[in-house]
């Protein structure tokens, strides 16, 4: 992905706008609030030219009276001002972060497989978590001091050139510099806040490999090692804050001394009296006052870049994410049921990057109702033959047919809902039991429907040693649980769903010899009038299979049933010596 060095950020903060448009009577509140605050703070010191002129200059108490009358409700209503600001932009900031993280969660949902063969878990989550705070803080506090401070330095300026033109002209000689410093440091922000992002994701990517994998550092001590790795990690995330930080520091006060230049011109212009007309005192006190407060304004002005690029930056981010294409979807073939035959005609597949194809020219035809095994070495490629039925992939080559129409034409969702599949590489949510069987399913089954597929996969046995029973929390990924007990568990879940197609990859793989037996008899009930694709390295769990297929680098080398196959004395009779001599 390159967008994010070329997406100018006028084009990105145009895009990001989207997100905005629905807010634009809260931005009218936040407005009114930030520039009254600011408007108050004007007014305030215009006042100091007459409370020194009159009052304490020309003996004018009345005014000095009435100015400490007023001052506290100045205040008061400053405050409530500030409130409505800085609450509506907040409100603002939080709930477009919250759409946004929504929209990037919902787009993850319907992105390929092979983009997250691509990218590591730790990173996704960094940009739903770290990256879209980044643009809240764009959206709020950046905005906030946009307004706020913007809307102060306006009105100073106004301020002074309405009391002394000649003292505040020298400000519009300034203005050119401090834009010239702002540009160039804004490439600076954004490239550092790109570079911490991608800290940040390969940081989360580290926590997360050590916490997911804790025993096997346990187990072949990589404490040391881990923590060498994460330290390097955690130091270079700290480096690039630290450039963003340099960055801010020395923006900052280059512009504090180019201002602080313009207060010694003013200066200096105060002490030659032919140069300024009608210089009072009080109206030099409300010019360098005015001077001197412009100055933390333009300091916050300059903070607010480095937040606004580091939230374009995060936004760079999110939007090449959401500019990744989701899973094709152009089939409208959504039968209600399907007889379950299935073929596959001269079909070639290659991973994504890789040049060398994982499948060449397979050619098969499953009856419905039948049962096709595919056996074969690790890697042969037996999982992704039943990956491009259930269109985890798209075949490159040749085409794969479901009761003669191609899967292409299928919607993907009808697909999928006539498949079952139960992996060697079980998932689990944290969640019940029951709504784990019955993932997917929610609304659509019963308590009964649920307890017979849990019967039926043996999952009762232990859930009832449990207190809840089909009621317990089983953990992340059921930790709680053993790896049979998890096999059992999505195993009932495929009982439940009473899909015409099966698909059994090393499904009986974590369980114990008793636990596989209890399972073989589930599964031979379960595959009875369905057509089933089972990938097994035993080949005891096969031999009933109606056709055996021996998959080697991708081809198929040999086909046929278990007895014609055992009679061929070659490739499946090696491996059925094999293990039969190992048993």
């Amino acid at each position: 992905m390159h967008t994010s060095n070329t997406q100018p950020t006028p084009s990105v903060f145009r895009r990001f706008r989207h997100y905005l448009r629905d807010f634009k009577l809260a931005f009218l509140f936040a407005a009114i609030g930030m520039i009254g605050y600011s408007s108050l703070d004007v007014l305030v010191i215009s006042q100091l030219e007459p409370l020194i002129d009159k009052s304490l200059g020309g003996g004018d108490y009345q005014f000095l009276r009435m100015a400490a009358y007023l001052i506290v409700p100045i205040f008061i209503l400053r405050g409530v001002f500030n409130f409505i600001g800085s609450y509506t932009l907040q409100w603002i900031g939080t709930s477009v972060v919250m759409r946004m993280r929504q929209h990037l969660f919902n787009h993850y949902m319907y992105l390929p497989v092979s983009f997250f063969d691509q990218h590591s878990s730790g990173a996704l989550i960094s940009k739903v978590i770290y990256d879209t705070e980044q643009v809240a803080n764009a959206a709020g506090k950046a905005l906030a001091i946009l307004v706020r401070e913007g809307a102060l330095v306006i009105g100073l300026l106004v301020m002074m050139f309405w009391k002394s033109w000649q003292l505040s002209l020298v400000f519009l000689l300034i203005g050119p510099l401090v834009a010239v410093v702002v540009s160039v440091v804004s490439k600076r922000f954004r490239k550092v806040s790109r570079n911490i992002q991608q800290a940040m994701g390969t940081l989360t990517t580290g926590v997360e490999q050590a916490v997911k994998g804790h025993k096997v550092v346990l187990m072949f001590g990589g404490q040391d090692k881990e923590a060498a790795l994460f330290e390097q990690k955690n130091n270079h995330n700290r480096q690039q804050n630290m450039k963003l930080y340099v960055a801010q520091i020395l923006s900052v006060s280059t512009i504090q001394i180019i201002a602080s230049i313009a207060l010694a011109v003013v200066l200096y212009i105060a002490s030659v009296p032919q140069l300024v007309e009608s210089l009072t005192p009080g109206v030099f006190v409300s010019v360098v006052m005015g001077m001197t407060m412009l100055l933390k304004p333009l300091k916050q002005l300059t903070t607010v870049n480095s937040e606004f690029q580091r939230g374009m930056a995060a936004c760079t981010s999110i939007f090449d994410i959401l500019d990744e294409h989701t899973e094709q979807n152009r089939g409208n073939h959504s039968p209600e049921q399907v007889q379950g035959k299935v073929e596959y005609n001269n079909v070639t597949f290659s991973y994504p990057g890789v040049a060398k194809p994982a499948l060449k020219n397979i050619n098969f035809t499953l009856q419905a109702g039948k049962t096709l095994a595919l056996v074969g070495r690790s890697g042969s490629g037996k999982s992704t033959i039943s990956s491009l039925l259930t269109r985890f992939y798209q075949a490159q080559q040749g085409d794969v047919l479901l009761d003669g129409v191609s899967i292409n034409d299928y919607d993907l969702k009808n697909l999928r809902s006539h498949c079952a599949l139960v992996s060697q590489h079980v998932t689990l949510f944290n969640d019940t039991i029951a709504n784990n069987i019955a993932y997917g399913s929610e609304g659509r089954v019963t308590r009964a429907q649920i307890l017979m597929a849990a019967d039926a996969a043996h999952v009762t046995e232990f859930a009832e040693q449990l207190e809840l029973g089909l009621d317990t929390m089983i953990g992340e990924n059921g930790l709680m649980l053993s790896g049979g007990q998890r096999q059992r568990i999505a195993i009932a879940r495929a009982i439940l769903r009473d899909a015409p197609i099966l698909i059994l990859d090393e499904a009986t793989s974590a369980l114990d010899t008793e636990s596989e037996r209890l399972i073989q008899d589930a599964l031979d009930t379960l595959q009875q009038n369905r057509t089933c694709i089972i990938i097994a390295h035993r080949l005891s769990t096969i031999e009933k299979a109606d056709e055996i297929l021996v998959v080697e680098k991708g081809e198929i080398i040999e086909q046929g049933d278990h007895q014609s196959l055992l009679a061929k004395d070659g490739a499946y009779a090696a491996l059925h010596k094999m293990q039969f001599s190992e048993g």
